[in-house]
């Protein structure tokens, strides 16, 4: 691999950062030292919220199309391709600069975009890494925004970009024609592999949470998973809103268990609610967050806590793994291990987090207010709960040590609320998110909880372009001899589209609740 142009920096643990420009190098031993892997400072020279034509892709489906502000550490791929710092063998891994770009700038975005979302790559902003950078006049042309496309998704996304742009617009269809034949699509092999994981420093105390609800006997079975740990947690929180007719209050004996075992019985409806009930009574350091329905391995706890300390970060989510059978155990969880690809394991900023599997220090849970009970009967809380962790400057990795078994049982579980969201007429029970406009005959599609984190989040101009693509892919995506169908459809799909809307600004305009 060329390293032209870069100087070579050694740190005192003997490892090579490459850089260009003059970065603040006590500064970069610091960082070396910790969860990076590409550090820039890009951010205050004029790249902020650079490219945002990436949003016809991903509209609100990329926690980092925008870069967050207020932060002295971020991660965000704006990189300046004169003034940033890389891992020796993270530039090696990853194959460096695409130099079928002409645009130095275009190389640098495609090389730190693919790095955090595609290769298990952290790439961040640090503040004062570099001082002395150029103001950037960066400039991208029609041609740099399709070959980016063109090089790293389907076909579909430049149409989508086309028709936004103006599809009558000669010169875009000049520069997708051209883009198309330049740039062959390229499939992402390369990726960053985890790092292998320290032993444990100390005794950190763990508090593990599960919210129940008609699960006793899955609850029970992840007690025994609990009890089974190599490294014990500290205590253990049952919330349960099993309903009184249908509980065994005995069942729930502390003395069977090596943990303090704390339960309380939930009056309120919902999962959010239930976690915040729980993360009152938590003491200590790290906090767990299960789900009654999973199985873990006896390493589980401390390969969270290795993680960790590891990798220097105060945060994870563990991977979730689904089970075929809801009556599978952990021998079918390590027959399915065994047939995941190898970039499955990688770590990474988190891109999908469960409630199901994740750790957290409990100080960083406190900042963000716990869970967010607008999202009570709907959808969307655990990626509220890490994408709030993000923006406040808590680093998410993804952990693909800590595995858990998720059997999905038919029956039981905070979900039985958020089904009815599916019903309409008389029989439906009120959701939490309806607040005082119960649904009636028109429901509102899609999910007003997952609508209300794209307000909460995102605001209404990547609103409006999420709008666009969900109409554009409602009418085009499938067979074109259905299109007529789907046409008719139309107003009635902006009518529940809408509905959902109203749901979503009344969430907001309520603000976050945490009990």
């Amino acid at each position: 691999m060329t390293h032209i142009g870069f100087s070579r920096f050694t740190t005192s643990n003997g490892e090579t950062i490459l850089y260009k420009g003059s970065p603040n190098l006590p500064m970069l031993e610091m960082l070396a030292d910790g969860p990076g892997d590409i550090w820039h400072s890009s951010l205050d020279f004029g790249f902020r919220d650079a490219f945002p034509d990436l949003v016809y892709q991903t509209a609100t489906f990329f926690w980092f199309l925008n870069d967050f502000h207020g932060l002295d550490q971020s991660v965000s791929w704006r990189l300046d391709p004169d003034n940033f710092a890389v891992r020796e063998t993270v530039w090696d891994q990853l194959g460096g600069f695409d130099l079928i770009y002409t645009n130095p700038f275009m190389q640098a975005l495609d090389f730190a975009y693919n790095a955090l979302r595609n290769q298990g790559a952290v790439p961040l902003y640090q503040k004062g890494l570099f001082t002395n950078a150029a103001l950037n006049t960066h400039s991208i042309s029609r041609e740099d925004r399709y070959g980016f496309f063109a090089r790293n998704f389907k076909k579909q996304h430049s149409l989508f970009m086309l028709y936004r742009k103006g599809f009558w617009n000669i010169a875009e269809w000049v520069a997708l024609s051209k883009a198309r034949k330049k740039y062959p699509f390229r499939p992402m092999t390369a990726f960053i592999p985890s790092r292998n994981l320290e032993p444990l420093k100390g005794k950190p105390a763990v508090s593990y949470i599960i919210p129940t609800m008609n699960r006793q006997d899955y609850t029970l079975q992840l007690l025994d998973d609990l009890q089974n740990q190599e490294y014990l947690p500290l205590e253990v929180i049952v919330v349960d809103a099993t309903q009184p007719d249908m509980r065994d209050e005995s069942l729930y004996d502390p003395s069977k268990y090596s943990f303090d075992l704390k339960v309380f019985w939930q009056q309120t409806k919902g999962s959010c609610r239930a976690r915040n009930e729980a993360i009152t009574a938590c003491t200590g350091e790290y906090i767990l967050f299960g789900d009654d329905d999973i199985r873990i391995p006896p390493d589980f706890v401390e390969k969270h806590l290795r993680f960790l300390q590891t990798n220097k970060v105060d945060a994870s989510g563990g991977l979730d793994i689904r089970a075929d059978d809801y009556r599978d155990n952990l021998s079918q969880l390590t027959s399915k291990l065994a047939g995941l690809e190898k970039r499955e394991f990688a770590a990474g900023v988190v891109r999908i987090f469960s409630n199901s599997n994740g750790c957290v220090k409990r100080d960083k849970v406190l900042e963000v207010g716990g869970n967010d009970i607008n999202y009570d009967g709907g959808y969307g809380e655990d990626g509220d709960f890490a994408y709030s962790l993000i923006k406040q400057g808590t680093l998410v990795l993804t952990n693909p040590y800590s595995v858990n078994l998720h059997l999905k049982p038919p029956a039981g579980g905070y979900r039985v609320w958020g089904a009815q969201a599916r019903q309409l007429g008389k029989t439906r029970k009120i959701q939490p998110w309806e607040l005082d406009h119960p649904v009636k005959w028109l429901r509102p599609a899609p999910s007003p909880t997952v609508m209300y984190f794209y307000y909460k989040h995102h605001g209404k101009e990547l609103i409006k372009e999420y709008k666009h693509k969900y109409f554009f892919t409602f009418l085009f995506k499938g067979s074109l001899t259905k299109l007529p169908k789907r046409l008719f459809n139309l107003p009635y799909r902006i009518m529940q589209f809408n509905k959902s809307v109203g749901y979503a600004k009344r969430l907001v305009d309520l603000g976050k609740r945490s009990s």
